[in-house]
């Protein structure tokens, strides 16, 4: 999995030691209202499409950039879904990292989902209701904020600390 130019030279300094990075994430459904999925090559889970943000990249471009890079679908967004943190995460390689999420809901426009990176094993659409067992927490938790027939998008109101 590709490890962005930046984090490889901030891993350069600090190791393995714990990062804060800020990430976006997609729950990308086509005309049908299916769900596009990817299964992560770094763990064999099925999840939503994520990613980290270059350093001065907007998270709207930076989530259809995501988008694009890892399934060659086009999208378009439709709204912000949910604020939330993920981590702490250690990878394979030792590393650990937390992120800020900001997730959107983002419709199908264009292009045949494939996969189109090393990121990823698989690619594939899902009904609502048919979502694969081996889906990250994570990621079920973005769909249930994204599929909400709400405007407003989802954050805490509480920090992990508290009681």
């Amino acid at each position: 999995m590709p490890i962005p130019r930046f984090v490889s030279d901030l891993r350069a300094h600090v190791g393995h030691a714990p990062l804060w990075l800020s990430g976006v994430s997609a729950v990308v459904v086509d005309g049908a209202g299916r769900i596009l999925l990817t299964r992560r090559a770094d763990n064999g889970l099925w999840a939503v499409v994520s990613g980290i943000l270059e350093p001065g990249e907007e998270p709207g471009p930076a989530v259809l950039r995501e988008i694009l890079e890892e399934t060659g679908v086009e999208a378009e967004l439709v709204r912000i879904t949910s604020v939330d943190t993920a981590g702490p995460i250690t990878y394979p390689n030792g590393d650990v990292a937390s992120y800020l999420d900001v997730c959107f809901l983002a419709r199908h426009t264009a292009g045949e989902a494939r996969t189109a990176d090393e990121e990823n094993l698989e690619v594939a659409w899902f009904e609502p209701g048919a979502l694969p067992a081996d889906l990250t927490e994570s990621s079920m938790q973005r769909i249930e904020k994204a599929l909400r027939d709400v405007p407003e998008a989802w954050f805490s109101l509480r920090s992990p600390t508290d009681p």
